[in-house]
């Protein structure tokens, strides 16, 4: 797999014992996102399903409301660039926005100048035993994190059932990936509930909110915003989700 590689250790144990052997890491990929010729995104990220990390990105930034409006969608042999044209002009402006709480160094070149705002999210029914059914599908593994321990993973699923399992160095990325892969497979977003590895501040909730999904489980904490702002918007906030127990921060 081109997004792991095999080094050399040395292990040194508390009695001073030293031993050598093998471990699998995560590799970085830089992926530049082109839009109309214009460089929007340089995404540091994990070298799977970028297709879908790119539409997710363009859609939960605001840059497009369906991947109809993509007209052609190329990626470069090594797949280290991505030129997508919309049909439609964007009008851009510089960004200077919020540096978003991200570990893999992504960067934002431009964005639209009119995105869309965000809107209340429609209510979804769950039930209980479908946070904890993720739970432990996520506590047994997914193939990338099981190997390196390095990823964060997110599943996007619908009545229970996962529709798809996305992993990256970063939780902006699998995020982005998982509801890439609903858009271009025709999955209503308004019926899904999406769980994710990693902690949830409030960027992490504007991007699940843009997205219209009602429920967003994280098996980590939010911040005193995110739920501030999921309250405001309708979204179901589940937090600390484990194997036998849960916590809910929003209205049910």
């Amino acid at each position: 797999m081109e997004a792991l590689e095999h080094i050399e250790k040395t292990v040194i144990n508390a009695a001073g014992q030293r031993s050598k052997g093998e471990t699998v890491v995560l590799k970085e990929h830089v992926l530049t996102v082109i839009v109309n010729e214009n460089p929007v995104y340089r995404l540091v990220c994990t070298k799977t399903h970028l297709k879908e990390l790119v539409i997710g990105r363009l859609f939960t930034e605001g840059l497009i409301l369906s991947p109809d409006e993509i007209d052609k969608f190329y990626l470069c042999p090594s797949e280290n660039e991505a030129r997508i044209f919309l049909n439609h002009n964007v009008d851009w402006e510089e960004w200077q926005g919020a540096e978003p709480s991200c570990c893999t160094a992504n960067r934002t070149f431009l964005s639209a100048a009119e995105k869309r705002g965000l809107k209340q999210v429609p209510r979804l029914s769950w039930k209980p035993e479908w946070i904890f059914d993720l739970s432990r599908r996520f506590l047994s593994g997914v193939e990338i994190h099981r190997a390196t321990q390095g990823t964060h993973s997110c599943f996007i699923s619908r009545d229970g059932k996962i529709l798809f399992s996305s992993e990256d160095i970063g939780r902006h990325n699998a995020i982005d990936k998982a509801i890439g892969y609903a858009l271009l497979n025709g999955i209503p977003l308004y019926e899904c509930l999406l769980y994710t590895s990693g902690r949830v501040p409030v960027d992490m909730v504007q991007k699940v909110i843009s997205a219209g999904i009602p429920v967003l489980v994280s098996k980590a904490v939010a911040t005193a915003e995110s739920v501030e702002l999921a309250k405001e918007y309708g979204l179901t906030l589940i937090c600390r989700a484990y194997p036998d127990q849960f916590e809910i921060y929003t209205d049910e």
